[in-house]
């Protein structure tokens, strides 16, 4: 990977424009350009400043040398990620469990319809704090997040919340729990669709 190819990945995993770039370093955007393109390349006090941006040293900028540091980071928390993988899949375990026992339950065994939704309730109950407490207690290093990122975990945590109402508002009042989840496959669609128009909208603005 040459010197402008490094720059440009960098300036990505950044979010940045090449415009806030150029207003950083105090250059134009014009130059920016050139050096990702390698007709040209940074001018010797730029290094520094470069560096503090990304939040790199000068070894990594001009060699590209981060492979150790990347290899360590997934050594050190490949196992959280496998306990965390775990907790998931046994969440949504039981939460198909959850569905199948309430099918068997009013077609099979005739039980009382009490009985029936609260095994169910019982058994999503489970699958819930599995999930939640992965989330809580098994966390992975935090990084900085891009303003693209930001933007797509802010418009998927307004849509998993309107989403959340509309489930407890229709299971509620149906009270048929062994349909309604179908709206959190909805909420995926949904939310891959937003992702996608953020990121072409960040494509154009660029």
């Amino acid at each position: 990977m040459s010197l402008g190819e490094r720059l440009y990945e960098l300036r990505k995993k950044k979010g940045l424009s090449q415009e806030q770039v150029a207003e950083q370093l105090n250059v134009t955007r014009q130059t920016i350009s050139k050096w990702e393109t390698d007709e040209s390349k940074p001018d010797f006090d730029k290094i520094i400043p470069i560096c503090n941006l990304y939040e790199i040293t000068s070894e990594q900028l001009l060699t590209g040398n981060t492979t150790e540091i990347e290899d360590e980071k997934i050594i050190d928390y490949s196992d959280v990620k496998k306990k965390k993988a775990l907790f998931i899949i046994s969440g949504i375990f039981f939460y198909f469990l959850a569905l199948i026992f309430i099918i068997i339950t009013n077609t099979t065994f005739q039980l009382n319809e009490g009985l029936s939704v609260g095994g169910f309730l019982l058994l999503c109950a489970v699958g819930t704090c599995l999930i939640v407490y992965q989330a809580i207690t098994l966390k992975l290093p935090k990084k900085e997040k891009t303003e693209l990122e930001k933007k797509i975990d802010s418009a998927g945590e307004i849509t998993s919340g309107i989403f959340a109402v509309i489930y407890f508002v229709i299971s509620f009042i149906t009270m048929a729990w062994h349909l309604t989840w179908i709206i959190w496959i909805i909420y995926s669609v949904v939310f891959e669709i937003e992702k996608t128009i953020i990121r072409m909208k960040e494509k154009n603005n660029e």
